[in-house]
């Protein structure tokens, strides 16, 4: 997740930070990711010289599903082993996902791993999680007290800073003063109210897909792409709405997991409506099947053969059929089937 500051002009909420008890809010936008890692995520390890062949492992941010990465020069990690972790919101555990080896990207952005997971941190990270249900009600109840036009999705202690994460959506920026006020009077403790986009809540709390698998957002560990509707319609799929947007409301993000497979499938096959001279006659390119690798071509009189992408070739920027090559075509007469 990519995470913008939100300034805040907030005379009160100014005055709770000058006491350390409030952050300011920010807000999460969907924009395009950068080469290696947010900023906003880790407290940059920038500055550190780090030697050749230190260890970089891909983290999971339990609270939020984010992922980053971090270096850690202690002994080797392993696959769903926990540690603590400092990030933008303070100390907290996160689960390595994997490492990775001869790492060549910027490691100048990129978290320090302080140690493993003991015991102790994963008891108290059980004992947290309890608070965090208190927390929850406790917010959700001042929201709607104060009638405020947001959704509250998790609330989350940091494992070691005296401090709440509230996690919420909304259409529209929200005054929350009375509700900041409200929950540092409660709890005693610093405050901060992040707000995220609604492709989010589903990366934070996941679920299942029309396809049966976890959610993509939630699953796949590398960020996707931004998502268009271009993809849709480089996928030849249905624009309706109710079967390409998830249940966040938003474009599949299977489509920007695919695109790069049917953008480099299409290449290998002429487009639809060219026509292209096959067995003495001109025939017009009907259909592209690019996961079977299939083009469908068409007379006039209704005759169809079907040619697989190995038999075009594009000489001097013009598609044409390799010549010399035995016809792999299946003829069909009209109102046939491709089988």
């Amino acid at each position: 997740m990519t995470f913008l500051t939100q300034e805040n002009h907030f005379d009160k909420i100014q005055e709770m930070k000058n006491e350390g008890l409030a952050d300011e809010s920010e807000n999460l936008d969907n924009l395009e990711d950068d080469d290696f890692i947010d900023d906003g995520i880790v407290e940059s390890a920038a500055g550190e010289n780090l030697t050749p062949g230190t260890p970089v492992y891909h983290l999971r941010l339990a609270c939020s599903s984010e992922t980053f990465y971090a270096v850690y020069e202690g002994a080797e990690l392993f696959p769903k082993s926990q540690v603590v972790v400092s990030t933008r919101y303070g100390r907290d555990l996160a689960v390595v996902i994997r490492q990775i080896k001869d790492c060549k990207k910027n490691v100048s952005k990129v978290a320090r791993i302080e140690r493993p997971a003991t015991e102790k941190d994963l008891e108290r990270a059980r004992y947290n999680a309890k608070l965090e249900e208190k927390a929850f009600q406790v917010c959700h109840d001042l929201i709607k007290e104060q009638n405020l036009d947001m959704k509250l999705l998790a609330a989350h202690y940091l494992l070691e800073d005296p401090k709440i994460v509230f996690f919420y959506t909304a259409e529209r920026r929200v005054d929350f003063r009375a509700l900041l006020k409200g929950l540092v009077a409660y709890f005693k403790v610093r405050i901060e109210l992040r707000q995220i986009v609604f492709r989010d809540d589903s990366k934070i709390h996941g679920g299942m897909g029309v396809c049966g698998r976890d959610f993509c957002c939630h699953s796949v560990f590398e960020r996707l792409k931004p998502i268009s509707i271009r993809m849709a319609k480089d996928q030849k799929l249905s624009l309706n709405t109710m079967k390409i947007s998830g249940p966040c409301e938003k474009l599949l993000c299977c489509l920007s997991f695919e695109h790069d497979f049917y953008q480099e499938q299409i290449k290998l096959m002429p487009p639809e409506g060219f026509k292209i001279a096959y067995d003495g006659a001109i025939w017009k390119v009907v259909e592209v099947n690019v996961v079977l690798g299939v083009a469908t071509l068409s007379l006039e009189d209704g005759r169809r053969i079907y040619l697989p992408k190995t038999q075009f070739e594009k000489v001097e920027g013009r598609w044409q059929i390799k010549k010399n090559q035995d016809k792999q075509s299946e003829e069909a007469e009209e109102g046939g089937s491709h089988g």
